[in-house]
């Protein structure tokens, strides 16, 4: 039974392939050689380098082909409309005729190529396909139209044959110059750029190169130029159109361009020059600002068109005033990753030195160095935070004025260089690459204005900027020390709480925290002790005297918290003793320890924790309701 399944399928599929190979491929050569004979033009059309339309009272119009970009080249040298010159070539690659018929017959009937329109032709379209002098060009030539069915008569390129097509391929034929024209100006992309060159009239010069993906002004300063603020520039200028052409006797503004404009790209450059500024147009404010848009008589380099163009108030004060608007703003530039030292240094103040191992991950802890006298160096944990908060308003710092690019060295003493207020170094050891130093220095004028002087060590240029980087940068160790203080083991317990006032050295509160409710004051007091932190430091040291509030001052209470210490012997225990002033207006209330080293500020819930085990028995609650009349 399978065997006779098997030579069945077998048959079948012998007689599909006889089908196929006998009938099927005949029809479709039957198919492709009708195609054939429809289409007007052959391969001569799948390259065409070069393209003339013309005609009696017509204006002869040229386009030429290089690369995949179209230019005008008659009767004025200008770039092409893209889409307009594609359409013709695509109707030439794909004219077909509804019918055609031999000029040798013609004679038969007592007819010429007269009577067809095709002696004296309305329309030519030459065109010639690869390299120039290739090939010899082919001409088209567009007669009359038929007396019914909307369709034109042409005559083929070689003279024998007479092509009845379409009577939309004279209207695709038919376009005028305008239409021709692109508008465009610039063409080179973003991505593509390379470089922005500006000369104006009294010759000075702006160059702007990239380099792996920066931008850099290389004249008539060399300093970094800012990456958003310059492409949004060359976008800019690629936005820009033609608003009108002027004729072709207009005075040109090549010999005297009041503003060049040059743009590299990959093996290309497009120069426009501007001329005469025509004044205001009515695209005033198109650009979305204040201030009106210009209109400008115009050129591009090489081309013979003379136009207008109308240039957006923000794009001309870039191109006009590219030394400052299109210049970074920001004045260290770095990756706050790679740094792995920071250096404060103030007049008259011990520097201050922030360090983590250059080997170890961003995420590292730091260190705080400071210098004491007769000490040598005290290393101290740094607070992350407060270091992430330094390195963000540094990396934020931005020029509000370019103050000077050649100061004198009287300028420089005036703005306080020969003393910084400020000297910030940054240590930068990237995963590659060398290690590098940024040296950032600050100064002020004498008296005081409302800005500060800014400039890098090794570069002349004077910024100002913001007065108030000087006291995000404060020379102090306070500043930069860990404020997490202590942080007991989850096995240490807190089992007795003792306040002493200092004044008579009575004990004022007294508690046993194995008795005592989890929601007891004296319990979230407890709880507040095992993770103290700092909302501020006062002093880097236990003192028995502080200023605080405007006031110097001594310690009124001491905090005795007992603590339970988890292995060792049964019963083993420590104290841990804490200091407090008296609370100093609403929210501050100063701590010290000698176990910690420190006299600071308490956050506000060990403050609120505080209050209700030292105040609230005295507290006489709200005033009474006023008796009733």
């Amino acid at each position: 039974m399978r065997t006779k399944v098997t030579l069945v399928l077998v048959f079948l599929n012998v007689a599909l392939f006889f089908f196929i190979f006998k009938f099927e491929r005949h029809w479709r050569t039957e198919r492709a050689s009708l195609e054939a004979r429809k289409r007007v033009l052959g391969p001569e059309t799948a390259d065409i380098r070069e393209l003339t339309l013309g005609g009696p009272g017509l204006t002869t119009i040229r386009l030429t082909r290089s690369g995949g970009d179209w230019s005008l080249a008659e009767p004025i040298a200008w770039p092409a409309n893209p889409h307009a010159v594609n359409r013709i070539v695509n109707e030439l690659q794909f004219l077909d005729h509804e019918t055609s018929f031999r000029v040798a017959d013609l004679a038969k009937n007592d007819q010429s190529l007269a009577d067809y329109g095709l002696a004296e032709p309305r329309l030519t379209v030459t065109f010639s396909s690869g390299e120039p002098g290739s090939r010899p060009p082919l001409t088209l030539r567009i007669g009359d139209e038929t007396k019914v069915g909307n369709r034109l008569y042409i005559l083929s390129p070689d003279g024998e044959r007479i092509h009845v097509v379409s009577q939309g391929f004279a209207r695709s034929m038919a376009l005028d110059l305008a239409e021709l024209r692109a508008d465009t100006l610039f063409t080179i992309p973003v991505f593509e750029a390379r470089s922005l060159a500006l000369q104006n009239a009294a010759n000075v010069r702006v160059r702007i190169r990239r380099e792996a993906g920066r931008w850099a002004f290389e004249a008539p300063i060399v300093a970094r130029a800012n990456k958003t603020a310059t492409e949004l520039a060359i976008n800019a200028l690629n936005n820009l159109r033609v608003h009108s052409f002027l004729p072709a006797d207009t005075a040109t503004v090549a010999s005297t361009p009041s503003l060049r404009i040059s743009l590299q790209g990959n093996n290309r450059s497009e120069t426009l020059l501007l001329g005469a500024e025509l004044g205001t147009t009515a695209m005033t404010g198109a650009s979305g600002g204040s201030q009106p848009d210009v209109e400008f008589q115009a050129a591009l380099e090489g081309k013979s068109a003379a136009f207008t163009v109308v240039l957006p108030a923000a794009l001309l004060d870039a191109l006009r005033n590219a030394q400052e608007v299109l210049r970074e703003t920001r004045l260290l530039e770095f990756d706050p990753g790679t740094v792995t030292r920071i250096t404060l240094a103030a007049p008259d103040t011990p520097p201050v030195t922030l360090q983590r191992d250059p080997a170890a991950p961003a995420g590292a802890p730091w260190q705080l160095l400071r210098r004491t006298d007769g000490a040598g160096t005290v290393t101290r944990t740094a607070d992350a935070d407060a270091i992430a908060d330094l390195l963000n308003e540094l990396g934020r710092l931005a020029a509000q004025k370019f103050q000077s690019d050649a100061p004198s060295d009287a300028d420089l003493e005036n703005w306080g260089f020969n003393r910084p207020e400020r000297e910030i170094t940054l240590t930068l050891n990237p995963a590659q690459g060398a290690a590098r130093t940024l040296t950032l220095q600050v100064g002020v004028t004498t008296p005081r204005d409302d800005r500060a002087y800014a400039r890098l060590a090794g570069e002349r240029f004077i910024y100002g900027v913001d007065p108030a980087i000087l006291d995000e940068t404060v020379v102090s160790p306070l500043a930069y020390r860990e404020r997490l203080l202590q942080e007991l083991p989850a096995a240490t317990r807190i089992t007795a709480l003792r306040i002493v006032d200092l004044n008579d050295d009575t004990t004022i509160s007294e508690h046993d925290l194995t008795a005592v409710p989890a929601d007891s004051p004296a319990a979230r007091l407890a709880a507040q002790l095992r993770k103290l932190r700092a909302a501020h430091f006062v002093l880097d040291e236990f003192a028995d005297t502080f200023a605080a509030g405007g006031e110097d001052r001594t310690w009124r209470y001491r905090l005795d918290a007992t603590l339970a210490l988890p292995g060792g012997a049964t019963g083993q225990t420590e104290t841990f003793t804490l200091y407090l002033s008296e609370r100093i207006g609403g929210g501050l209330q100063i701590a010290g320890s000698a176990e910690l080293a420190a006299v600071f500020a308490v956050e506000q819930p060990l403050l609120d924790a505080l209050w209700a085990v030292t105040y609230a028995g005295r507290d006489p609650g709200p005033p009474a309701p006023p008796a009733a009349p």
